[in-house]
């Protein structure tokens, strides 16, 4: 049984991946940190646990007991992973972040957008990004493994067959996304009371977002050169998902845009292109490790839009971590993700 353990387990992606990882065959988990919660068992702190985790208590983290462990999962706020990463690493445990930690390959362009100094330069070099769609091959061989974001998943996942093929304008690309308050974190924020977000829709991040140069890192790589694309957030008064709606225009008129999506992740396990003419829902897709596609062609011209849902929490972040965890120690993808989509 693989031995788990969770730095920040009183957060939405904490508490994620408590969720994922109480059913999963092959892994335990073991020891969970939190400073402020230090001594309180999470049985307590989460009623719905109970059953699964009847002992387990927050701890104040101690790299060495972390190192006891065969992988740990950081779900923390940025710079929380830099200063224990390489302690861990030392004693041959494998980290998977959740956090920005080691999603950008510029250590330069992570500190203009994050603010602060890099923490962990040395280890930016051998972290993978965990896009398993893309990096399936890297991530069962890594030590090191960055989570992507969750508008960085539902944006290239969207654009990652045209990207591929060569079929995009790098410079008409456009993301217009919605996101459930809950990616904005579990501490309190005037912006995600329900007070002041219910009943209302807001852009924010308009001149620029920390997801931007992730998912401009990201299709640069899938399309072998540099592509430009404005992305716009928007907060809608809903607890989960992300919706998606993605614009390119000069596609090669030839191409069977549906196919292409068909094709490109029929083998993938929780990518799902639907029938051509669909409008995917963040209701269908919340609380599973899923992300649903659809791909529109208004007119039969040249444009076209791409609509791209995933459950914020889930692939955005805990389900797509443990994905990543099921890759890099060789068990079933599937493994631990099999709960369907919550309906209504």
């Amino acid at each position: 049984m693989l031995k788990v353990a969770i730095v920040g387990g009183t957060g939405y992606t904490g508490v994620e991946l408590l969720r994922i990882l109480a059913l999963h065959p092959q892994a335990e988990v073991v020891y969970i940190t939190s400073r402020s919660e230090e001594g309180v068992r999470v049985a307590d702190m989460y009623p719905s646990l109970r059953e699964h985790y009847p002992a387990l208590t927050f701890s104040n983290p101690d790299a060495r007991e972390l190192g006891v462990c065969d992988v740990v999962f950081f779900a923390t706020p940025h710079g929380v992973a830099h200063s224990l990463a390489a302690e861990i690493l030392a004693t041959g445990c494998r980290i998977i972040d959740l956090s920005a930690d080691f999603r950008l390959q510029d250590v330069a362009l992570w500190e203009q957008w994050y603010d602060q100094q890099h923490g962990a330069p040395e280890l930016v070099d051998e972290a993978i990004y965990g896009l398993p769609e893309v990096n399936r091959k890297d991530i069962a061989e890594a030590r090191l493994l960055a989570v992507p974001g969750c508008y960085p998943t539902s944006v290239q996942l969207g654009f990652l067959p045209l990207a591929e093929q060569g079929l995009l304008n790098g410079q008409n690309l456009v993301a217009s996304c919605v996101s459930g308050v809950s990616g904005a974190g579990r501490g309190v924020k005037l912006g995600s009371l329900f007070c002041e977000s219910t009943e209302s829709v807001k852009a924010y991040g308009v001149q620029g977002h920390r997801h931007l140069p992730e998912i401009r890192q990201g299709l640069t790589r899938a399309a072998g050169q540099p592509l430009e694309l404005t992305f716009v957030p928007h907060l809608v008064p809903m607890l989960r998902g992300i919706h998606a709606t993605l614009y390119t225009e000069e596609v090669d008129l030839g191409i069977d845009v549906q196919a292409l999506y068909e094709q490109r992740f029929a083998d993938e396990p929780f990518v799902d292109v639907m029938p051509a003419g669909s409008f995917p829902e963040t209701r269908s897709v919340k609380g599973a490790n899923m992300c649903r596609i659809a791909v529109h062609r208004p007119e039969n011209g040249n444009r076209v839009v791409i609509l791209s849902v995933i459950d914020n929490l889930v692939k955005g972040a805990s389900g797509q971590a443990v994905q990543n965890m099921n890759i890099m120690f060789g068990f079933p993808e599937e493994a631990g993700l099999q709960t369907l989509a919550l309906m209504p």
